[in-house]
């Protein structure tokens, strides 16, 4: 593949919108891609995240799946069905589900956390081969930058 190098005059006035949801794009393609590998998905692992009191859930309750929903609502993709992936979870032994149809991380399913979140690493290092920290950081602030001149919040 040949890769076309604009001039910085020319890429000085291009879209940021359009750069950043192409990166989006590859990267979610790319990190989803090297989970399928490790034979789990994206969302099957915020679902664990998000009830494990190690992780994002301050106290390791259940939660229904509208609460992971709404939990989950600036990262989720409106392809993925919450409902298929907890079902895979629940047959994996890593969530159970009471009478009140709240899910819940059992032990099983924290010790999978950990070990999938030992992908994370690799993951990173391969999407930031060539970039150096400094870098890296400027285009953060950057993003964080048009963000707020946009009228969004940086978290």
């Amino acid at each position: 593949m040949t890769i076309q190098q604009i001039p910085d005059a020319e890429l000085a006035g291009q879209p940021a919108a359009y750069w950043t949801g192409v990166a989006y794009e590859a990267l979610i393609a790319y990190t989803r891609a090297r989970q399928a590998e490790k034979g789990y998905t994206q969302p099957q692992f915020w679902l664990l995240r998000n009830l494990s009191v190690n992780d994002i859930s301050p106290t390791g309750d259940g939660m229904t799946l509208p609460e992971l929903r709404e939990a989950m609502a600036s990262y989720i993709r409106p392809e993925d069905d919450l409902a298929a992936e907890a079902e895979a979870l629940l047959e994996r032994g890593w969530l159970s589900r009471d009478a009140e149809d709240r899910l819940w991380l059992t032990e099983e399913g924290e010790q999978a956390r950990v070990d999938l979140a030992r992908n994370a690493p690799a993951v990173r290092a391969a999407l930031h081969e060539g970039i150096d920290d400094a870098d890296y950081v400027t285009t953060v602030k950057v993003l964080q930058r048009l963000i707020r001149n946009a009228g969004g919040t940086v978290a």
